[in-house]
């Protein structure tokens, strides 16, 4: 058997390069020129070998997918437990960077000297970012990184208002008192009964909305100074708010207590003094609801910052601010009524008095003028 017939595979007995023709060419020129001879069987041998290589890859190049599309496949095909590990990285990330604030909202006062706090504490009051002068805000850093830092996330904030209203951010109840005793140096009429509230906001600057609506607390995806502002705002006005509703219902008690005498009775034992207390109560109320409150007065940050005023809206929505407003005027317009309705029964008994003192200086006229007439 010759050299050719043992190297080649029998599958490429059928490729043109090994026809008889090709062969019998060959054995032609080596006759021609013995030299060429050994050349001849060299450069057949070489031309065997390439062409059983060629083929070759093409077959195993068919068979086999694409380098880069089994890469592609073997990136993509991650299995369940890879999307439950990454889903759980991303949780665990997530409430990483998520923060709770706790806030507590306080009425403890009728009025805040607003610039002698100012002036004792100007290191620690923010820099206002509008006209507003009915409110300061003070910043305190209690709680420091390892190397002695200032940490954002752990600062306390505490916002003042000038009718009364004091609202605490990131403060533990434990110390709450303390920061309240800074407040009542510059206080005046503190009440008995200090009124409190209070409420909480979720920052997750994962959050795929900006707003987020919760049970007694707010999901926002950011929490700085204009969110501290926005929603100090509207808490301060819901307690400062609860404390006037009180006052409205202490004076429809009163004169619910009257108008239930009158009933059993058929008159009433009031002095004019009182009747002028409460109808003087009853207009300082209404004025410090509207003016000093600005109940409807809309927050500055609200009307630069669409997102801001998607959350002042939603706050006095959650604190029914108008629904509640709406009740005390309903309140007040009773005690009104009821105001003018006992000023005139006064000022029927005044009118009878008179009219009797009249009646009776005739008659002593009328019997001295008889005693002194001639018999």
């Amino acid at each position: 058997m010759s050299l050719i017939s043992r190297i080649r595979p029998k599958s490429f007995f059928s490729s043109p390069t090994f026809l008889p023709s090709n062969l019998c060419s060959l054995q032609t020129l080596t006759h021609l020129h013995p030299f060429s001879h050994g050349l001849a069987h060299h450069s057949l041998l070489f031309s065997v070998i390439r062409t059983a290589h060629q083929r070759f890859f093409r077959i195993f190049s068919s068979v086999l997918p694409p380098p880069t599309l089994q890469h592609q496949r073997t990136v993509t095909s991650l299995g369940p437990d890879d999307h439950i590990r990454d889903h759980l990285v991303q949780v665990q990330q997530e409430k990483k960077d998520a923060r709770f604030i706790h806030i507590k909202a306080f009425f403890l006062c009728t009025s805040i000297d607003l610039k002698g706090l100012n002036t004792q504490n100007a290191f620690n009051v923010i820099p206002p970012n509008s006209r507003s002068t009915n409110y300061i805000v003070l910043r305190y850093c209690e709680y420091r990184d390892e190397i002695g830092l200032e940490n954002e996330r752990n600062n306390c904030y505490m916002m003042v208002f000038q009718y009364g209203s004091v609202v605490l951010f990131n403060v533990p109840d434990r110390e709450a008192g303390g920061y309240l005793k800074i407040v009542e140096k510059h206080a005046s009429g503190l009440l008995r009964e200090m009124r409190t509230d209070d409420y909480g906001v979720l920052e997750k600057p994962f959050l795929q909305t900006w707003m987020e609506e919760g049970l007694d607390y707010i999901i926002l995806k950011s929490f700085n100074i204009d969110g501290i502002r926005t929603v100090g705002s509207v808490l301060g006005q819901s307690i400062a708010l609860d404390y006037y509703i009180r006052q409205v219902d202490e004076m429809v008690g009163e004169f619910t207590d009257i108008n239930r005498g009158m009933e059993k009775t058929g008159t009433f034992i009031m002095k004019r003094k009182k009747l002028f207390q409460l109808v003087g109560k009853a207009n300082s109320t209404l004025a410090d609801v509207i003016l000093k409150l600005g109940l409807f007065e809309r927050s500055d940050i609200a009307w630069k910052n669409a997102n801001y005023a998607q959350v002042w809206e939603y706050l006095r929505d959650e604190y029914e601010l108008t629904q509640r407003f709406g009740s005390l005027d309903f309140k007040l317009k009773f005690v009104e009524h009821n105001i003018r309705f006992l000023q005139e029964i006064i000022q029927n008994r005044k009118s009878d008095f008179l009219e009797w003192l009249i009646i009776i200086l005739i008659s002593v006229e009328i019997l001295i003028s008889i005693y002194n007439s001639p018999h």
